[in-house]
């Protein structure tokens, strides 16, 4: 399952985000990926002193998405990283590694990956994000601020930029539900949860609420 969530961050954090990245340091994307020929992008050097902040803006926003915590059921998230497309960069189809850097020494096992715009997409050619479900491929070429979340073993790849910058942040999460179908069916209840909860009688709401947390307790990473 796929979900568009709109405005996760704020104008003024996305203007912040821009300001950071006219001013930080960006390295070869194939740093973090070299044996995929197909990488050709930039990113934030990690270790450049505006990368935390910009990190943290991401992250923060992330986690007071309600959208977001429903339906990832997060229970680590990569630092957040900034990445530039620019007139002929792309990144070919791959699926993202199973684990990716975390906290030191212990590895963050990526079941969901989260793109971030920061640019208009009227003011870049190309550089749409294409995920493959099955023999479908569907695009997204966000609004400043948007966020398309996707699971981070589907085939995926950013196709060439013919004009213009796309600029992106993207991050990783390791769900507390990592099996997707288990994770998409608890989001599923949820989502009825919320629409129809309150037409029901108190006692089956109650019930419906007990066996939805039992779900999520049953199948939650220990």
């Amino acid at each position: 399952m796929i979900l568009d969530i709109k405005g996760v961050l704020a104008a003024p954090e996305v203007e912040r985000l821009r300001t950071i990245a006219s001013e930080i340091g960006f390295v070869d994307g194939r740093a973090t990926n070299p044996a995929n020929e197909t990488k050709v992008n930039m990113q934030a050097d990690p270790k450049a002193p505006l990368a935390s902040e910009s990190s943290k803006i991401v992250y923060d926003a992330l986690g007071r998405s309600r959208e977001f915590r429903d339906f990832v059921l997060p229970k680590r998230v990569a630092p957040p990283l900034l990445t530039r497309y620019t007139s002929g960069m792309k990144y070919g189809a791959h699926s993202d590694s199973a684990y990716m850097p975390g906290s030191p020494g212990f590895p963050l096992r990526s079941d969901v990956s989260v793109t971030v715009f920061l640019n208009d997409p009227s003011s870049y050619e190309g550089g749409e994000l294409a995920v493959r479900i099955g023999s479908r491929t569907t695009i997204a070429k966000g609004a400043p601020g948007d966020a398309y979340v996707y699971p981070s073993t589907t085939l995926h790849e950013v196709t060439p930029v013919r004009s213009g910058e796309r600029l992106v942040s993207i991050t990783f999460v390791e769900s507390l539900v990592g099996d997707e179908f288990k994770r998409n069916l608890l989001y599923e209840l949820n989502e009825v949860g919320a629409l129809e909860g309150l037409k029901m009688s108190w006692d089956n709401r109650v019930r419906f609420e007990t066996a939805r947390n039992n779900l999520l307790r049953l199948w939650s990473n220990s």
